[in-house]
């Protein structure tokens, strides 16, 4: 079951490692399956909140880009505000999850999420610029 587990997270986290670049490499994907296994035998107690961090992440992004498209509109005070508090989520669900992972875990979580969050942060930046 365990092990049934860590090839399960992998894929995911390969999957979303994908979705971050917008392509599928090869080196990714042997990169992967030369990897040990990702996660602990808790593996999963945590993939309902990796999914739910990646949704969330999904809504923020998607909140951020309505906000930029309604820039110099009435309606762009209520969209950044909508998008931070969005992003404020993520980031807090994130810390959350890492802040309850055994350290092996933990390194492999913010190895693969790590930089979708410093992304969000980043957009959320140009947002409120």
């Amino acid at each position: 079951m365990a092990d049934s587990a860590r090839r399960v997270l992998g894929f995911f986290i390969e999957a979303s490692r994908r979705a971050v670049n917008g392509s599928c490499t090869q080196r990714a994907s042997a990169w992967s399956s030369r990897r040990a296994a990702p996660f602990s035998s808790a593996a999963d107690d945590y993939s309902s909140d990796l999914d739910d961090i990646n949704s969330k992440f999904a809504e923020a992004r998607e909140e951020i880009e309505l906000a930029m498209e309604s820039k110099e509109t009435v309606y762009f005070n209520e969209e950044a505000q909508t998008a931070r508090e969005a992003v404020q989520v993520v980031l807090q669900k994130y810390q959350a999850l890492v802040e309850r992972l055994p350290e092996p875990d933990k390194g492999s979580v913010q190895r693969s999420m790590g930089l979708k969050m410093e992304q969000l942060k980043a957009e959320l930046d140009q947002l409120n610029t």
